[in-house]
């Protein structure tokens, strides 16, 4: 009877018999993310043949941790040794500023001539086009509600009445001069629970509003002057 396979024996394979290794893959699929005693995995060595289908099925039919670490740890990035593997490793997950136990990156290893450097040059630009990305995500100011509504459904207020001006500032308690005047405050309520705020009919009730509130400040010690109910 045959013997099942082992994650050694699938790795022997890899180089010469990637298909072969996927046909055992399907009836031992656990071995799909098994590592041999030094952490190294199928992922690696796929990358490391040249094997794009075999890395593929591993991470996308199989579902491998496209960033797992050999004893190393190095992802299967580190051994690239080819650009076209390298670009596929990435598409597929593989982190590319994933540090080794020395805290180098792939590109950093690579770059060494008696590596790959044309794939640390690959990886160097690959690196610089996802800061620069970042740097433009960071840049572009968030979107902002409409001017004329708010996401909970509120109406920003509308454009002051010509003539008018607000200052926004802050004052002590002594200078409000007390509790805010019932009347004015049962008047805002009335004007933005309207309908019609922002219609010709609001923007009237506002201007008289404003206008009454500027003429009860002027007029501040004397009697307050009369003020038309809102309907």
């Amino acid at each position: 009877m045959a013997q099942p396979p082992t994650i050694d024996r699938l790795l022997n394979q890899v180089p010469d018999s990637p298909q072969n290794v996927l046909t055992q893959l399907q009836t031992h699929s656990e071995l799909a993310s098994k590592q041999d005693a030094h952490g190294y995995s199928l992922l690696h060595a796929a990358v490391s043949y040249g094997h794009k289908n075999l890395l593929k099925a591993l991470i996308e039919d199989y579902h491998v941790d496209p960033n797992l670490r050999d004893e190393d740890e190095e992802t299967c990035l580190f051994n690239a040794e080819t650009i076209e593997l390298a670009k596929e490793a990435l598409r597929l997950g593989v982190r590319i500023d994933a540090m080794n136990a020395d805290g180098l990156t792939a590109m950093e290893k690579l770059a060494d001539e008696d590596e790959q450097p044309e794939i640390a040059a690959f990886l160097r630009q690959e690196s610089q086009q996802c800061g620069d990305a970042r740097s433009a995500d960071s840049s572009t100011p968030s979107a902002q509600p409409s001017s004329d509504t708010r996401s909970n459904g509120i109406h920003a207020p509308p454009s002051l009445p010509d003539g008018v001006e607000v200052n926004v500032g802050s004052m002590s308690a002594d200078e409000v001069g007390g509790e805010p005047d019932p009347e004015f405050r049962r008047r805002i309520e009335e004007l933005a629970a309207r309908g019609d705020f922002e219609g010709e009919e609001g923007q009237r009730e506002l201007r008289t509003l404003i206008e009454d509130a500027v003429s009860g400040m002027a007029n501040e010690g004397q009697a307050p002057t009369s003020r038309r109910r809102l309907h």
